[in-house]
């Protein structure tokens, strides 16, 4: 095999990844622990010990040339890491995702031995303008997103100057500094749909991974620093696995596991032109690294495109503080002289706007340190809102009644904090909100209700006269003749009388929602708790019916 990869390198990245043969993996948790907890890790733990005995047996393949038979104990061992669900055991958390960096790089190991891998310097990312990138740069310059740009780009001076330094430092590429244009605008508070946080977007359980803790007081994700650090970190990680910076970027995007997959479907030089994998990535990532070469070099022709008078936010500016009080940063404020946004905008990880009562380097404008610890004992302690509920995710098997005992609450209670209905229908995978004492019910509001005495419809995209007299519980010929129409035709924004009232023929009268990107009939049927079947007929919808922002529909 023509291959540089040493036996001894793969025994040893078990070393590196700091995993240990299964015996000495924890059997159980410290006292403690609540049973549930224990019964968790009695069940995860096994899978993750199996998970690294595939990885030796891949090993073993590997040594004898079986290089499939490698390559199928590691997508066994993936699978099974996979299956492991962990996210509320932090113990786990790190040797999952040991075990998925361990098997990501043995399997690009095993692939690169049967392909040639690229050499060459790694340092640099370089920039092609085609097609793709393009259209991303007519976009950020003249398309639909050239304000987002601009605003991002402004804001790019509070942070940038300190990303730059510690990326130098780490010896990465300075250009990797404009990532969080991309990935959040650079706003620290930005979220994304996958629960994505920060500058950076990290989900927890990578942040966790790299070191951005999260507590009752604090959110590492939402410090800039400490963020720009883990980025750092997994940037590097990655580079380590691919080489190359564009499959990076896209790894970053999605997961090194997704990017991993793809790159096995292809029997190409796959390192030499990240281009080869972009029509068989998410659409998502396959834009991602297109909209950052565009970037890239969009700034460094800002002249060009008539952005090099666009003035940049100045770097923040700060001294630090170690306190151990429990303190709300509007009181702080008051004693040093100072707005509470501007402590806000320095210290965006305090997720109450209150220290935590243990020591706390705090951020505070230049000067005021010596008034702040002058006058600390004027300052009274706070103490963060008291959680009224917690969150909790449906396992399969589970009901209302074993979540309900589980956090010693009732039935009842959990059915109206998530306006259920029935208490027969949850799913699996549904996050419920489970309420703790003192939580106080409060009845959804939505847009509008309709009664009998709804008599009038106006016309929007997509409507017809069959659907609209499905919809009210009468007929094309009635509603033709109240309104004297002489055809079907119909335009937007015509207003029709109606001769019966809004919703089915049963004569139940329906709540209105308003359709929102991203929605689909089963996530609404599913939000409010109605089978898909009785959704779709209320509303006279089939399978081919689209659904679109704007548009409302009934629910029960």
């Amino acid at each position: 095999m023509a291959n540089n990869i040493t036996s001894a390198g793969l025994l040893n990245s078990n070393k590196e990844s700091g995993i240990t043969a299964p015996e000495a993996a924890p059997g159980k948790n410290e006292s403690g622990a609540s049973a549930d907890s224990i019964a968790l890790e009695k069940k995860i733990q096994p899978m993750l010990d199996e998970a690294l005995n595939l990885c030796e047996v891949s090993q073993e393949f590997w040594q004898k040339g079986e290089l499939d038979n490698a390559l199928e104990a590691l997508d066994q061992a993936y699978a099974l890491i996979l299956d492991a669900d962990i996210s509320d055991q932090p113990k786990l958390i790190q040797q999952k995702e040991d075990l998925r960096y361990l098997i990501s790089r043995r399997i690009l190991e095993i692939y690169a031995s049967r392909n040639i891998v690229v050499n060459g310097n790694h340092n640099a990312i370089p920039v092609e303008i085609n097609k793709y990138v393009q259209a991303e740069i007519d976009n950020f310059t003249i398309g639909a997103e050239k304000d987002y740009f601009v605003e991002a780009y402004r804001r790019s001076g509070r942070y940038r100057p300190h990303i730059v330094s510690e990326l130098k430092k780490a010896g990465l590429p300075v250009e990797l500094s404009w990532l969080p244009l991309i990935e959040s605008a650079f706003k620290v508070r930005a979220l994304s749909k996958a629960r994505a946080l920060g500058l950076w977007q990290f989900i927890p359980s990578t942040g966790y991974k790299f070191g951005l803790s999260r507590d009752k007081y604090i959110d590492g994700r939402l410090d800039p620093d400490k963020s720009t650090l883990a980025a750092i970190a997994y940037l590097k990680e990655l580079h380590h696995i691919f080489g190359d910076w564009t499959t990076v970027l896209a790894a970053y995007n999605c997961g090194e596991g997704r990017v991993l997959r793809v790159i096995r479907e292809q029997n190409v030089n796959y390192l030499d032109n990240f281009w080869d994998l972009y029509e068989r990535l998410p659409y998502e990532t396959a834009r991602y690294v297109p909209r950052f070469l565009a970037t890239l070099h969009i700034i460094e022709n800002l002249d060009r495109y008539s952005l090099d008078t666009a003035p940049l936010d100045s770097p923040y500016t700060f001294e630090q503080v170690e306190v151990a009080k429990q303190m709300h940063l509007k009181n702080v404020a008051r004693v040093v002289g100072t707005s509470e946004k501007q402590l806000i905008d320095l210290n965006p990880e305090l997720r109450y706007k209150i220290l935590p009562p243990s020591n706390y380097v705090l951020k505070v404008p230049p000067g005021t340190g010596r008034i702040l610890m002058a006058g600390l004992d004027e300052i009274p302690v706070s103490k963060p809102p008291s959680r009224t509920f917690v969150y909790h995710r449906v396992r399969r098997g589970e009901t209302l009644s074993i979540i309900a005992r589980k956090y010693r609450t009732r039935v009842r209670s959990i059915m109206r904090a998530n306006n259920l209905r029935s208490s027969h229908y949850i799913v699996a995978g549904r996050l419920l909100k489970i309420p703790q004492r003192g939580y106080q019910y409060q009845r959804p509001k939505y847009q509008k209700t309709y009664t009998r005495r709804k008599t009038a419809h106006t016309v929007s995209r997509g409507d017809s006269l069959w659907n609209i007299a499905k919809r009210y519980g009468t007929t094309t010929k009635k509603i033709q003749e109240l309104n004297s129409l002489e055809t079907t035709e119909l335009y937007i924004g015509q207003v029709l009388r109606l001769p019966g009232h809004p919703g089915a023929t049963s004569g139940r009268n329906y709540k209105v929602y308003q359709v929102k990107t991203g929605d689909s009939p089963f996530t609404i049927a599913q939000q409010h708790n109605m089978a898909l079947s009785r959704f779709m007929r209320i509303n006279q919808l089939s399978g081919r019916s689209r659904i679109y922002p704007g548009q409302e529909l009934f629910i029960e």
